[in-house]
């Protein structure tokens, strides 16, 4: 139910009562159009419902492997499926457009994210990844050393990254302009540890962190270090730096969507270590497009073809003596699938929702895995703004705004290299530092949505308003899965990745990083166990 707060309050919530009570020192100005887009929460609220589901005789059908979702790791896994010749397959996907969180949307003059907006260059070891980046035709061969080479145009141009900071545009992300030396001395002793890590081996030879996770050693040394938050593995080290502790609490808001007392301290490591090769490398260069993974969707669920059935909700799974029954439901009728196998790449906490017996004699807590809330706004705009100062840095791809609590947003039409004109700016929000943060997503309407935003983005470009011709927004109430403390190498994540008979599950949820690799990883996993 919306809630009624005066404007101050709402900016309070969301932006910090300081902002909100200098923004409010004026009137808001004009609105643009737009609308709320995406599904509709309430639907997914029928699979909490205790029903029963009776499907008719003749509508049912026989398949091999159903797939129950069709994020990046159900249509991962049918992609694999498709490679080892399993082809009587069918993928179940609740919302109308498949993709999950990498979704993206299209628009004028360029498509662009609903979520997740980049993915890193694999290192050579991930073959699987490479060889789907090879059939996309996005690599032109490999280094001397066995990497990929990825082809210019799909690699993020520059300038990557800016940050606006007390009425400026700077370069990069950590904020060098105006640092003290002992902020210069902690950031220099930081990249040491980071150093150290990305060094670090155990006795079998294996990295502290690398991508796909289940690949990282679980040495005791490194699987210690999920047992405290990353804001307090600074302190134990004695980070004190202003600069250094905003730094690594926007790593973790970034990627994870917590805060950094909320953050495990093996995921914020991660953020820092898991993608460079050596102490001295950069991290690996970027790949992506106007559309962000918008792209890696299209491409698999093209590939997919008929098999992917739209709109269409698994409401339940009964496991049976040689498979299970999936049944579903598609513009209010019921239609069943009589599967061998199930592989279930849905948010792990829906399963007991969903799977008869599961929460009766449950293999795994379900409710050990924690999501977190988001907004996304895209804005279309009819030009760029005026730089305020003629010395500010240039538009970037990924624009920070380093006193607010968003992410800022990322420049849809920067990959294209469109530099003047019409554009898309996609401005993130997660739902990290409100009381009860599902709930306070759903209780606001598009208009107070998109005044946050705005305000927000305001900051740095007091013409905002005049420019903005349409603000649309996505919520997603269970946008990713929340790496605190215990939860990486506690035992529920590890119970998850087992087979509940003929049901594999299969999602980034189980490697309780959402990130493109980790969905992947799990979907080829699953695939593989229903192959063998």
């Amino acid at each position: 139910m919306p809630v009624n707060l005066t404007r101050r309050e709402l900016l309070a919530t969301f932006l910090g009562t300081p902002f909100a009570l200098a923004a409010c020192g004026s009137a808001p100005g004009r609105f643009p159009e737009g609308e709320i887009v995406g599904q509709s929460a309430a639907l997914g609220h029928v699979l909490r419902e205790e029903r029963s589901f009776e499907v008719p005789a003749d509508r049912w059908r026989n398949v091999q492997v159903a797939i129950i979702g069709a994020g990046i790791a159900g249509l991962s896994a049918a992609w694999k499926l498709r490679k080892n010749g399993v082809n009587d397959q069918v993928i179940l996907e609740l919302e109308r457009e498949p993709g999950g969180t990498a979704r993206s949307g299209t628009g004028t003059p360029v498509g662009y994210p609903w979520g997740a907006h980049y993915l890193p260059v694999p290192f050579r070891e991930n073959t699987e990844l490479i060889g789907l980046l090879d059939e996309m035709s996005l690599t032109e061969g490999r280094s001397s050393d066995g990497d990929p080479v990825i082809k210019e145009q799909f690699l993020c141009r520059e300038p990557e990254e800016r940050v606006f900071y007390k009425g400026r545009w700077y370069e990069g992300l950590y904020m060098h302009a105006g640092e003290s030396d002992e902020d210069k001395r902690q950031f220099a002793e930081f990249q040491k540890q980071i150093d150290l890590w990305v060094n670090w081996r155990d006795a079998k030879g294996r990295r502290a962190f690398v991508v796909p996770s289940a690949n990282c050693s679980d040495d005791a040394e490194v699987t210690a270090l999920d047992r405290v938050s990353f804001a307090e593995w600074l302190r134990q080290k004695g980070f004190t730096s202003e600069r250094l502790i905003w730094y690594c609490d926007y790593a973790c808001r970034d990627d994870y969507g917590l805060r950094l007392e909320q953050t495990s301290a093996w995921a914020g490591l991660f953020y820092f270590c898991s993608r460079v090769r050596k102490s001295g490398d950069e991290s690996q260069p970027f790949i992506t497009f106007p559309e962000g993974n918008g792209r890696f969707v299209r491409h698999l669920a093209e590939a997919a073809g008929d098999r992917l059935e739209r709109s269409r909700m698994a409401v339940s799974v009964i496991p049976t003596a040689d498979g299970a029954d999936v049944i579903t439901l598609s513009g209010g009728e019921l239609f069943g699938y009589r599967c061998k196998n199930v592989i279930y790449a849905s948010p792990i906490f829906t399963a007991p929702f969903v799977i008869k017996g599961f929460r009766e004699v449950p293999p795994f807590d379900a409710a050990a895995f924690h999501h977190n809330a988001w907004f996304v706004a895209n804005l279309t705009l009819r030009d760029r703004p005026k730089p305020r100062f003629a010395r500010d840095f240039p538009l970037a791809w990924d624009n920070v705004l380093y006193e607010s609590p968003s992410l800022g947003y990322v420049n849809a039409t920067h990959q294209k290299g469109i530099d003047y004109g019409p554009s898309v700016w996609t401005y993130y929000y997660p739902m990290c530092r409100e009381e009860g943060p599902r709930t306070t997503l759903f209780n606001y309407e598009w208009r107070e949505m998109a005044d946050v935003c705005l305000t927000d983005i305001g900051r740095a470009h007091p013409d905002i308003r005049e420019l903005t011709e349409r603000v649309d927004i996505m919520r997603w109430g269970h946008a990713m899965i929340s790496p605190e403390p215990g939860f990486i190498w506690g035992s529920e994540r590890r119970k998850a990745q087992l087979p509940y008979r003929n049901i594999h599950f299969a999602h980034s949820d189980l490697s309780g990083l959402a990130l493109f690799e980790e969905a992947f990883h799990h979907g080829l996993r699953a695939a593989a166990e229903v192959i063998s």
